[in-house]
């Protein structure tokens, strides 16, 4: 490891950025619902965004603003309300959101970017986030990042944050992160061009090309190999801000930290990512979906997200069923080449499947490797090709089924 854990870091960790986290009262709950970062100097930004038509406005609106290839300052994050399917007030909200939080803050308009999630098609009270902007505005602190990681949940059960110190030639810089996200979980985003949203922080010094390669190379290793029910959000935002505080040379695609700099940002997308799944809404249980042995990479990753997303497969992980036959079904369906004398799957290494027929294991065993909380799961589809995909995926309970039927009552 080229890097250590930060004890309970976050996206303050990175020096020179402040964050905090209030009850705006967008939120029936009263809970949270507003969160506010802030750098206190310039940062470069990166940025990508979901795939989904019904982009929500402030993807739109944030699209826009790193097309001017500019620094910004901070992000708004509000929780409760998704502004997504809004029209033209939606942009107009949004725009006014970054408006009044940067008349706060004392800086420009175009320096500050804006996120929601939350329930779809309904308007944003301006008058209310505006009093949550004022009371975040005030509130702003280094030591505000896990007020900041709890305001912008919604089904989600925990924060999640992280932060790692790296050591590079004399120099020190941090990378933080915050992200949420339960249900409405199959991201496809696409640089500039996740509900799951993202924030991560550096104080590195970071040539902005090189920001953005970082990020849109991380994306195929955290956000965009997880799925906790195959519904893409019309919010996902994943976005990335470096300050460049902590000093030290610039870094670019050649500088000698480069791969350092690009894995540790790798590392907080894929452990945030993870979180995610196993906080996905009612899951009992992690799974890492392994497929190999397939004609392509593009067939593999097809084939694990068939399986992944699979209602029968996910209800028999929630059971501890090893009923092996859905997962080679939803395999058959997938529009994938297989060979179904050579195929073998395995469940934590214990054998399951062998040349397309069960392996002999006696099915106590199958179900006594279904029964922890985490379970890889090993699928090769026995053609010549060396295509291979993981997904992190979880299990469908009843509890997915009762949050998800009383979203809105």
């Amino acid at each position: 490891m080229n890097w250590t854990v930060i004890d309970n870091g976050d996206v303050t960790s990175p020096r020179g950025f402040r964050a905090a986290g209030v009850a705006a009262g967008l939120k029936q709950s009263g809970r949270p619902d507003l969160s506010l970062v802030f750098s206190d100097r310039p940062a470069w930004a990166a940025g990508a965004f979901t795939s989904n038509r019904f982009a929500a406005a402030p993807v739109a609106y944030d699209r826009a603003l790193l097309a001017r290839k500019a620094p910004v300052r901070g992000v708004v994050v509000n929780s409760g309300n998704a502004n997504a399917c809004t029209g033209a007030r939606g942009l107009a909200d949004a725009e006014a959101t970054a408006a009044e939080a940067a008349r706060l803050l004392g800086v420009s308009p175009t320096e500050i970017l804006v996120c929601s999630t939350g329930r779809i098609g309904v308007p944003l009270s301006l008058p209310v986030l505006f009093r949550g902007l004022n009371a975040a505005t005030a509130a702003l602190s280094p030591d505000g990042g896990a007020a900041a990681a709890e305001a912008i949940l919604t089904t989600d059960t925990r924060p999640k944050a992280l932060a790692l110190e790296v050591r590079e030639n004399g120099a020190t810089y941090r990378i933080g992160g915050m992200a949420k996200g339960a249900g409405m979980i199959a991201p496809k985003l696409e640089p500039p061009h996740a509900t799951m949203l993202a924030f991560l922080t550096t104080d590195a010094d970071v040539e902005p090309g090189f920001l953005q390669a970082c990020l849109t190379d991380g994306l195929d290793g955290s956000f965009n190999r997880i799925t906790v029910d195959g519904d893409t959000s019309t919010n996902d935002t994943v976005l990335l801000l470096a300050n460049g505080a902590a000093g030290g040379n610039v870094l670019n695609q050649t500088s000698p930290g480069a791969t350092r700099f690009r894995a540790a940002v790798a590392h907080v997308m894929a452990v945030l990512a993870r979180e995610m799944v196993r906080d996905g809404e009612g899951a009992t249980r992690f799974i890492e979906l392994c497929v190999s042995g397939a004609a392509s990479r593009g067939e593999a990753r097809r084939c694990a997200e068939a399986i992944a997303n699979s209602a029968l497969c996910k209800t028999a992980w929630f059971g501890g069923d090893p009923n092996w036959g859905r997962l080679l079904a939803a395999a058959g369906y997938a529009d994938v080449q297989v060979n179904p004398e050579r195929v073998s799957l395995d469940y934590n290494g214990v054998p399951i499947v062998r040349e397309g027929r069960d392996a002999g294991t006696p099915e106590t065993e199958q179900a006594a490797a279904l029964k922890g909380p985490e379970c890889r799961i090993e699928l090769d589809l026995g053609t010549d090709g060396t295509g291979t995909a993981v997904v992190w995926t979880c299990d469908l309970s009843y509890e997915y089924v009762k949050i998800n039927a009383e979203y809105h009552t």
